[in-house]
């Protein structure tokens, strides 16, 4: 069996956003670039299965659509564990061009398991995994938050309202996954950081394939109004505040 991870760049989750003078682009100087957890989060559980499979599982390969700034990325998913990585040489411009590009270029290599994050934790549109199935003519499973693999079925856990189901299902497949899929992502270590030196990091063309959405204009969001402080023997001016002037009672 061989596993494949999406991976996607994102900046770190504690980077301060900046717009550019005209508000028609992020300025991405100064930004920090991480996996996106999810992502990591999957490739974590890759590992974990590899590991416990008993050689049934040959690989666990990462893929990624992105210029030549997003390798060091790709280098920490090789020293966590991953064996090989793929490198789309295209930027990333909307969910759809992503999910073709892979789409191009995996179609021929017999993944068995294909594993996406359920979003990104930059523009969190939940939608590249579905596009990528549809694309390559796969069954997927979305909201995975628990994924086996027993004999050739794979079980996969759905989280649904009140609960979770339990799904069969045969190679191959696509698990867009959340949060539970894996405790916690992996810290490389020094030998993996020297290992992932080594391991095969495959650029490939991009398709050219267009964008469907494009981002024409960014606005921030309204400053935070100043905080009130109420003494706390003068409930009557809080409920007050709170009915008249926020209006939410």
């Amino acid at each position: 069996m061989k596993i494949l991870v999406c991976i996607s760049n994102v900046p770190d989750t504690t980077t301060r956003i900046k717009l550019s003078s005209d508000q028609n682009a992020i300025d991405l100087s100064n930004v920090q670039w991480i996996i996106n957890p999810w992502d990591e989060l999957a490739l974590t559980r890759a590992l974990e299965l590899k590991e416990s499979s008993g050689g049934s599982i040959e690989s666990v390969s990462i893929i990624h659509v992105g210029n030549a700034g997003s390798e060091a990325t790709l280098r920490k998913a090789l020293a966590i564990g991953a064996d090989d990585a793929m490198r789309v040489d295209a930027a990333p411009a909307d969910a759809y061009a992503v999910a073709h590009e892979i789409a191009e270029a995996v179609k021929d290599k017999n993944f068995d398991l294909i594993l996406c994050g359920i979003e990104s934790s930059d523009y969190n549109g939940s939608a590249m995994g579905g596009m990528l199935a549809e694309f390559l003519n796969m069954e997927s499973v979305s909201s995975v938050s628990k994924l086996e693999i027993e004999g050739a079925e794979i079980k996969l856990n759905r989280e649904i309202a009140g609960g979770y189901e339990v799904i069969a299902a045969q190679a191959p497949v696509i698990a867009i996954v959340q949060k539970g899929i894996a405790i916690e992502p992996r810290i490389p270590s020094m030998r993996g950081i020297m290992m992932a030196r080594k391991k095969p990091l495959v650029v490939v063309p991009a398709t050219g394939a267009k964008a469907l959405t494009e981002f024409v204009h960014y606005t921030p969001p309204q400053p935070k109004a100043a905080c009130k402080m109420i003494a706390a023997d003068n409930p009557a001016e809080l409920v007050n505040l709170l009915h008249n002037e926020a209006k939410i009672i």
